[in-house]
């Protein structure tokens, strides 16, 4: 089956992004040429019976794999739904079936080749793309359905207009990266994921990504504020910058990642309601700018968390996979971070059984892993796959690659990451709802999971909690005061120049500055003080202002609330643990209160007499 490109003669390039081009006669009735035993034959495709008005079905979206492939499927979801196509999360009610594959390990391939089964058998128009297709064009499992490439989601409805109307399409090759501005679906719409380059510039030799997404393309820093800009408006609160490198970003382009950091900070709003997650990135391409990345990670607005893959603390099996690091260099980046940034979480990365791992490369692993302790990290056996230069070496034995995977589990599940963070107060920022249904998801600076029970009026706000208990894999909190809940008229950090992590409620020195002073709770680099933008307490809906507001009552109340928000207001000397224990405290009565709640009682006293007097004469009249 040809690209699309080939069958589309003289439709010349520029075509706005999301513009349907007139491709039905060119697809549905273009001859094809085979050649049999030497003799060319020519083939029609057939026409379909007539379809539906495009626009009008309903598209099923399976994503796998990384942020990146989520981003991509967001921005398929809005132009599909931009152009009329409804999108259901049941496969069973949808009209044409779409996957976004992930090529990284073989159980994810495995998941892609079950529903593309089911769809066949329950005669789904089916639509593959992403990594997979991507990087392995000729799989015997993608015949007879469409493909969209990874650099051709900007043309993802005409494909699906095609394959409703019964025709293979197959979109591949290209040379510029999809605008940033294409119509998007956000699976959660506080969640921007925002991929700021594709490709790497590394060859490790596991790694199949590389052949999908190719080499380094990184976006313009101005196309990439641009869209900073418009999802805030949009009222996102987490930025997730998502790349399958994100320290070697602008290396294509002469810029670097610092850079477009700074660049993206200056746009955020001084409140802190929404804040900057860096994705992410190998150790060779942050180890020349460490200082000025911890520099940007101490930023109020920028969590505290780094995700940096390791994969083995063996130099040997490094070298082996053409890591291009040392285990000590990886040592040299943890250290730094943790050292400059208070508060400091990374995560990291471990493949179990690389081919040629011996049990002393292996125990160099798990003693790298028992020095740092880290609260995330992420362990999978060694996956080889077809195309790449480890798939071609000496295979370490399936049995001793699964013991190795359990052993490291059980050296990771040993450890208690969070045991001292109970009873400490901290602001989080909720964006999502937990799988039980019950509690709020939200993050610390140093991005460690927060539980809480609230109102889904609570998301998109971020909220000052104290840890009340701890697990394995997240805390849980409770909720003293919700802070900003909007952007609106809120300055950006364009004229910011502080950097330090957020430290109200902390006497703990920003370890980034140049100065190395301690922070005061109203200092400015912490924006200003918590209690400052409390608008409501957790047991007070938000929505429930509006219906009292129509009564003296209602306006009463609110009267005593804003009165005690503005004695609450906390001077830079006063300690820590004042401001906690005042937090959400009332004030006392003042005059104007009594008077008025006098008032209220007097006349209800009223009615209620002049009630009893008409009743006791209706009884006495009888």
């Amino acid at each position: 089956m040809e690209d699309i490109e080939d069958l589309l003669v003289g439709t010349g390039a520029g075509v706005p992004p999301g513009f349907r081009l007139p491709v039905p006669a060119a697809v549905g009735v273009n001859p094809k040429q085979r050649k049999k035993n030497g003799v060319t034959k020519l083939t029609v495709v057939q026409d379909s019976p007539a379809p539906k008005i495009p626009g009008t079905q309903t598209i099923y979206i399976k994503t796998f794999g990384c942020s990146h492939n989520q981003s991509d499927s967001e921005y398929m979801a809005g132009q599909l739904s931009a152009f009329g196509y409804a999108l259901s999360d049941n496969p069973d009610e949808a009209d044409l079936w779409m996957i976004n594959t992930c090529t990284v390990k073989s159980p994810s391939q495995s998941a892609m080749d079950t529903i593309i089964s089911k769809g066949r058998s329950a005669k789904k128009p089916l639509v593959v793309a992403g990594c997979v297709p991507q990087g392995s064009r000729n799989l015997k499992e993608l015949e007879g359905v469409s493909i969209v490439g990874v650099q051709q989601i900007d043309r993802v409805v005409e494909v699906v207009e095609e394959t409703l109307k019964g025709h293979e399409v197959r979109l591949l090759t290209r040379k510029t990266l999809p605008a940033l501005d294409l119509p998007k679906v956000r699976k959660n719409k506080f969640v921007e994921i925002l991929p700021i380059n594709v490709g790497c510039l590394g060859a490790c030799t596991y790694c199949k990504t590389k052949h999908a997404r190719g080499h380094l393309g990184s976006y313009t820093v101005d196309s990439l504020v641009g869209r900073v800009k418009n999802v805030i408006a949009d009222g996102v609160r987490e930025i997730w910058l998502s790349s399958e490198d994100t320290g070697a970003y602008g290396r294509d382009i002469g810029v670097n990642l610092p850079i477009l950091l700074n660049a993206i900070v200056a746009e955020l709003p001084l409140n802190g309601s929404t804040m900057l997650r860096i994705g992410m990135t190998n150790p060779p391409y942050i180890l020349e700018h460490l200082k000025e990345i911890a520099d940007i990670l101490c930023h109020p607005c920028v969590y505290s968390f780094l995700h940096v893959p390791v994969q083995s603390g063996s130099d040997s099996i490094l070298s082996a996979m053409n890591r291009e690091y040392t285990v000590g260099e990886f040592r040299k980046v943890v250290d730094t971070l943790m050292e400059l940034v208070p508060g400091m979480q990374i995560a990291t990365d471990i493949i179990c059984g690389f081919p040629g791992e011996t049990d002393e490369d292996f125990a160099r692993t798990v003693d790298l892993i028992k020095d740092y302790k880290l609260a995330q990290v992420h362990i999978s056996q060694f996956y080889p796959r077809p195309g790449t230069p480890a798939a071609r070496m000496k295979k370490v034995p399936s049995n001793v690659v699964k013991q190795r995977s359990r052993e490291l589990t059980a050296v990771f599940d040993s450890f208690t990451p969070y045991a001292g963070v109970e009873g400490k107060v901290e602001r989080i920022w909720i964006t999502d709802i937990a799988s039980d249904g019950i509690h709020l998801v939200g993050h610390t600076k140093g991005y460690i999971q927060v539980l809480v029970i609230g109102p889904e009026s609570m998301m998109g706000s971020s909220a000052m909690v104290k840890i009340i208990s701890v697990g394995r894999w997240s805390v849980f909190g409770e909720v003293i005061e919700i802070l900003c809940q909007n952007n609106e008229d809120v300055p950006s950090h364009r004229s910011f120049d502080e950097r330090c992590s957020p430290c109200a409620l902390s006497e703990e020195a920003c370890a980034c500055s140049k100065e190395q002073e301690p922070c005061s709770a109203t200092s400015d680099c912490c924006n200003q003080s918590p209690t400052r933008e409390a608008t409501t307490l957790l047991k007070n809906d938000p929505n429930q202002d509006n219906h009292s507001s129509r009564t003296l009552i209602g306006w009463f109340l609110r009267n005593r609330k804003n009165q005690s928000s503005k004695k609450m207001d906390l001077t830079s000397s006063e300690s820590k643990e004042k401001q906690i224990q005042d937090l959400g405290r009332r004030s006392a009565w003042s005059p104007v209160d009594i008077a008025l709640l006098s008032g209220i009682l007097l006349s209800l006293f009223t009615i209620v007499a002049l009630f009893l007097n008409l009743g006791s004469r209706s009884l006495s009249s009888k």
